[in-house]
């Protein structure tokens, strides 16, 4: 998320109460996840495990609970909590705004888009032109949806990501401030859930369909011509290149890439990058060829037990 306008590292410090290292004007201009980081962001850490990481990334604030070495060209900000901190910035800059008044819409819906009954379309919302948005969709604060796209019943985009901290009473819910982007000639069937990005986008390439109770996480990125059918999982951070193909309740774990015209046989599991091209089976996947020799082989155990007696 970027702000609306430049704020100084005093400014930023005196909203959370907190100390800070550098200099009181260093220019503050957003806020994101470590993947998506850009200079002039906060990116929050608050275990020592990724403190190196999130160092060393492109952001220039670090939300950090620990006061460490400084890297050069960059700011601390000293937070006994980054997590909980993370949230008051998002509740700051990006409130969450309960719907748009029907007397004064804040969305916007291009020429010869047809909404069915029973839409909710919330504030910040962009429909292109020649869209079709069929009746019980639910389309959340700030997302983009391009030209030519349909959206069939009961989908929801723009949910909040599935992401906790755990905390003696319970867990901590890390609040969402992204979009979800949908760009042109899009499809996406019924009862499919896009989660918003935690700070940046979720992103739906241009051309894709995406076929029913598909679940997409928060910041995914989908390539151009991208197929996935029914019952997918897909997690958070998970990039998915041009033309690959998703078949039937494979699931996908967080942080992965799937190249390029890459398929993803029905039901595998994913959990390493998927290489450009290739076809995968299983879970956990590998090679298919390899796989279906595999279970060929186990087949045939019955008989080589009985016959070696």
């Amino acid at each position: 998320m970027k702000f609306s306008t430049t704020y100084t590292l005093s400014e930023i410090a005196s909203i959370l109460g907190c100390d800070f290292v550098g200099a009181p004007d260093f220019p503050v201009t957003g806020m994101n996840e470590i993947h998506v980081v850009t200079p002039g962001d906060i990116v929050f850490v608050d275990h020592p495990k990724y403190y190196d990481k999130a160092l060393n990334s492109a952001a220039t604030i670090i939300l950090i609970n620990k006061k460490v070495d400084c890297p050069e060209g960059k700011a601390l900000l000293i937070s006994d909590d980054p997590f909980r901190d993370f949230n008051v910035l998002t509740k700051k800059f990006r409130p969450f705004i309960a719907f748009a008044k029907a007397n004064q819409p804040a969305y916007k819906i291009g020429k010869n888009s047809i909404v069915q009954p029973n839409v909710f379309i919330a504030d910040g919302v962009e429909i292109g032109d020649n869209c079709v948005i069929h009746s019980n969709v639910s389309i959340n604060n700030d997302c983009i949806i391009g030209d030519n796209v349909i959206i069939h019943s009961g989908t929801v985009i723009g949910t909040d990501a599935f992401y906790y901290k755990r905390r003696p009473d319970g867990y901590d819910k890390l609040l969402s401030n992204g979009r979800v982007i949908i760009e042109d000639n899009v499809e996406i069937g019924a009862l499919c859930t896009i989660d918003r990005g935690v700070s940046g986008d979720t992103t739906i390439g241009y051309g894709s369909k995406i076929d029913n109770q598909v679940h997409i996480g928060h910041d995914t990125v989908l390539g151009k011509h991208v197929l996935i059918a029914s019952q997918v999982g897909i997690s958070g951070c998970v990039v998915i290149e041009d033309d690959a193909k998703l078949w039937g309740q494979a699931g996908v774990r967080s942080d992965v890439t799937i190249g390029k015209g890459a398929e993803v046989f029905a039901q595998s599991g994913i959990s390493k990058d998927v290489p450009s091209g290739s076809s995968v089976f299983g879970s956990p996947a590998g090679n298919s060829k390899e796989k279906f020799k595999e279970l060929a082989a186990v087949r045939m155990l019955p008989n080589f037990m009985k016959n070696n007696k």
